[in-house]
């Protein structure tokens, strides 16, 4: 295929895309809600409503109105006002144990596709996260599951949230490339469709199950996207990797 000649790097969403994030904040929140007893929450509800505060905390950064700070941070602050919005007090809680709830954000799970995926994509080209996750947070998830990542770029190393420009153009930069040379890869529609306008090339793979069973968006490619995908080993097969 062409776009395996033309495409010197494959760089990722990480959340939804190579990882289940609903799955991984859960199963970390079960043992946290039953601990403190707090009823008539489930954990893969607490989860949704966790993720919910994830884009308007970035675009308060995104806008300028607040200076970049890395996404553990946003995630904790959101950590505390999702308890509050469920009746909780968290100053009730001891901050040791918020911080260790915080980081299930650094567990989560790779898809059953996304190692061995990954793994053949690797072989001929570069592959790293473009995440909106920090650079621990990445660097974390990767240790515990094996993420063979050749490097960790995104948010924190160009201080800039996804879809601003600067996340894609920083990120190619970084790399020595041009946006031409690299590839994006997500589940995520909007993403793929920031990164075409900073002259990327695009690659759609569904995640159809990333926000359960009631999933509405992103169940399919919504542009021509320069490939489409089902997973990451489909993905290989199409680049000739």
């Amino acid at each position: 295929m062409a776009l395996s000649g033309l495409v010197k790097a494959f760089v990722f969403d990480v959340f939804g895309t190579v990882v289940d994030w609903r799955s991984g904040v859960a199963r970390d929140a079960a043992p946290f809600l039953a601990r403190h007893g707090i009823s008539g929450v489930e954990p893969l509800e607490f989860a949704d409503a966790w993720r919910r505060r994830y884009g308007p905390a970035m675009e308060e950064v995104r806008s300028g109105r607040r200076t970049f700070v890395r996404l553990d941070v946003l995630h904790r602050e959101n950590l505390l006002a999702v308890l509050a919005d469920y009746g909780i007090d968290p100053s009730r809680i001891p901050a040791e144990e918020l911080d260790e709830l915080n980081r299930a954000w650094h567990r989560l799970d790779p898809w059953p596709d996304s190692l061995s995926g990954l793994t053949r994509l690797k072989a001929r080209h570069i592959i790293a996260p473009l995440s909106n996750g920090n650079i621990i947070l990445m660097l974390d998830m990767a240790k515990r599951a094996g993420i063979p990542w050749d490097a960790i770029l995104g948010a924190e190393v160009v201080q800039a949230y996804k879809p601003m420009p600067e996340a894609y153009l920083r990120t190619a930069d970084v790399l020595g490339l041009q946006p031409e040379q690299m590839c994006l890869v997500a589940a995520h529609n909007s993403d793929l469709a920031a990164a075409r306008q900073c002259g990327y090339k695009t690659a759609f793979v569904a995640r159809p199950t990333e926000h359960g069973p009631g999933q509405t968006t992103d169940l399919t490619a919504e542009a021509d996207w320069d490939v489409v995908t089902r997973d990451f080993n489909d993905l290989a097969d199409k680049v000739g990797a």
